[in-house]
């Protein structure tokens, strides 16, 4: 991808802003202004984010009426009934070429906030239910999408050591625990995954580790329009038995799990 100014969209999730992950948001953001690219963030908790899906976020639901998550959402994002604060970030979305997730593993996942945004923001017909259906084509996602033709990266910290999120570590790999993130929330609405960026034993950083911690993610940063992404296999590019959407028994003979969605050389 050729060098140029893009926009970048910062989705940050951490309480408190003197934190190293506020440090880290904070050197983000100079390192891509430097580079001549435009930040917009959506500080979660400073905007009060509110996490939790409801009846609230389709302002013109009838009274009394059930409420029906999918389709509330559906109907909302089709007739512009959206609660502003969906709306507002569906167009930061749309205006961003590049969007990076940053926050603290907490319990093995983003904190709910986070997680709260995705819900709200992924709303029917803008990140799911997008694309016919047919023995062919199951809808436009995995690799098709809204937000296909863009960039998205993890930016994540975590108080544990690097062994122990190794293939043999006691946590588990790192990248089984974010494939549920990578996989199912970037890369099913379209956008181009890169490999995520992890921080370990935060609580062990000095002075002298925030720099090389610094110096680490600017390079992540610098490369985030050259590197390659992670190479997720495309639902409807013939990889998958459709309607099944299981893998054909020709790929990745005999083995099972997340790491048979990736294409391995």
């Amino acid at each position: 991808m050729e060098h140029r100014a893009m926009n970048v969209l910062l989705v940050y999730a951490h309480p408190e802003s003197r934190s190293l992950n506020g440090s880290l948001k904070d050197f983000a953001i100079q390192r891509l202004e430097r580079a001549g690219h435009t930040v917009r963030v959506s500080d979660l908790y400073a905007m009060n984010w509110k996490a939790t899906l409801d009846a609230d976020d389709n302002t013109a639901r009838q009274p009394g009426a059930r409420f029906d998550p999918s389709m509330d959402s559906r109907q909302a994002f089709e007739n512009g009934t959206q609660s502003t604060d969906i709306a507002r970030e569906q167009d930061k979305l749309r205006w961003a070429d590049g969007v990076i997730l940053q926050f603290p593993l907490w319990w093995f996942s983003m904190p709910a906030i986070l997680k709260g945004w995705i819900e709200r923001v992924y709303a029917y017909g803008f990140a799911y239910g997008v694309g016919e259906h047919s023995d062919t084509h199951w809808g436009d996602r995995y690799g098709e999408g809204m937000l296909a033709g863009k960039r998205a990266m993890l930016v994540v910290t975590a108080g544990g050591w690097a062994s122990h999120y190794e293939p043999r570590g006691i946590n588990g790999p790192i990248d089984d625990i974010l494939f549920p993130i990578q996989h199912g929330i970037l890369f099913y609405p379209g956008f181009d995954v890169l490999p995520s960026h992890v921080i370990y034993r935060t609580s062990r950083i000095d002075e002298a580790g925030f720099s090389k911690a610094c110096d680490a993610l600017g390079q992540r940063l610098d490369d985030l329009w050259t590197a390659d992404p992670v190479p997720f296999r495309r639902q409807n590019a013939g990889d998958y038995l459709i309607p099944e959407l299981t893998l054909k028994p020709g790929l990745a003979p005999g083995r099972s799990g997340f790491d048979i969605h990736v294409e391995r050389d």
